[in-house]
């Protein structure tokens, strides 16, 4: 049987899922960058899906989503 109150484990539970959307976040936007710079080195997002074996949109969609203020992929 478990010593903490249930109280207890679920507010460490929320606590450690927010820790962990916060990391899946900052890794989204590192991710972003990461494809631009492939952008800049290759010349198109269709370039650098290619080149990772993915889907052009899912590149596309991953740079918009994630994308840093004053980057873009034009």
């Amino acid at each position: 049987m478990n010593a903490k109150p249930w109280r207890e484990r679920v507010r460490e539970e929320d606590e450690l899922v927010e820790q962990l959307q916060l990391l899946v976040s900052e890794s989204a936007k590192r991710r972003a960058i990461a494809l631009l710079d492939g952008v800049d080195e290759l010349g198109t997002v269709a370039d650098v899906a290619r080149e990772l074996g993915k889907s052009w949109t899912a590149i596309d969609k991953a740079i918009k989503k994630n994308r840093p203020e004053g980057r873009t992929t034009e």
